[in-house]
């Protein structure tokens, strides 16, 4: 089982030394998100500073760009990392993608990221080869590359694809298309088991492919310190995250899969009127413990190990 850390400064300028620190730990991989700030800048400064960690996006929103846009991006971060990169995407949910970045979203959500995945390795392809791009999709239809816009060949250019996703149709999709799943940091270990696994070994079987042809990376939600005084604000951080979550309709199976309709309900609800302060006392020490490894610096990393165990990669 590989252990990564999540790359999120609140400046660029701190990367460099992050990233050296991270690898000198004995990390395996540095993976960004895009929350408050781009993905894949950070990712250009690790590599620099770095020599053998893996680097990617966990993950780049892709129904916010142009998958020429993300092509170039992942072509030069392969290049500059030696091939260490990995290019996670997610959609993103309908409100985020339509009046935070201003795009449309798709009738089809599912089929738009499958041709998003297509037309990035015919993009390579094309690069790679010098073969001509006739890429005529539902969504997408590239067919101009001339010589003065193509980048060229580089030394590692089967960059692995990674998505996300809560629900089974993106989680089958994985299976059938990608070299990797992003588990959304609100699971539980059951729904790891019951859920995720078996979706992505349907969507396997479907393209003649095998479970292990799919990495499983999970973002693990962990409350650290040596007593439970130093645990208690990261535990009420925690708490908060998970209400956040839990409060929005489309990842509602989760909170079912235990039973929790009602409380998912109460979050969604809340959230609708703006009761951000009162949502995390909708969420209790028993649900919370499903969603967060708890422990010191000590076992911390034998708790985590024993969750993922036998689900994540």
């Amino acid at each position: 089982m590989k252990f990564d850390i999540a790359l999120a400064p609140s400046a660029l300028s701190e990367v460099p030394a992050l990233a050296r620190r991270a690898e000198a730990l004995g990390a395996d991989g540095l993976f960004t998100s895009e929350t408050q700030h781009d993905p894949f800048l950070p990712l250009a400064l690790a590599a620099e500073h770095t020599s053998h960690v893996e680097l990617g996006t966990a993950v780049a929103i892709a129904f916010a760009r142009s998958p020429m846009t993300v092509a170039y991006t992942s072509w030069d971060l392969a290049a500059q990392s030696g091939g260490r990169f990995i290019l996670g995407l997610g959609t993103q949910v309908k409100p985020h993608v339509e009046r935070r970045f201003g795009m449309t979203w798709p009738e089809s959500p599912v089929g738009k990221l499958r041709e998003f995945i297509a037309v990035l390795r015919a993009i390579w392809q094309s690069w790679q080869t010098g073969e001509r791009l006739n890429f005529r999709g539902e969504h997408f239809k590239l067919t101009l590359m001339t010589p003065f816009f193509n980048p060229g060949e580089i030394k590692d250019p089967d960059i692995p694809i990674y998505i996300a996703g809560v629900n089974a149709p993106l989680i089958k999709l994985a299976g059938e298309a990608a070299d990797g799943f992003h588990v959304h940091p609100y699971h539980t270990r059951r729904y790891l088991a019951e859920i995720i696994l078996p979706n992505i070994e349907a969507g396997a079987a479907k393209a003649a492919r095998s479970r292990s042809d799919v990495s499983i990376a999970a973002t693990a939600f962990v409350v650290i310190g040596n007593n439970d005084v130093e645990r208690a604000s990261m535990r009420d951080v925690m708490r908060s995250q998970v209400a956040f979550y839990a409060s929005t309709p489309t990842y509602r199976p989760v909170m079912s899969l235990h039973g929790w309709d009602a409380q998912a309900e109460q979050l969604t609800a809340l959230a609708a009127k703006g009761g951000w302060a009162e949502m995390p006392k909708v969420v209790t020490d028993e649900m919370l413990a499903e969603f967060v490894v708890e422990g010191t610096w000590g076992d911390i990393g034998a708790k985590v190990r024993a969750k993922y165990d036998g689900l994540a990669d």
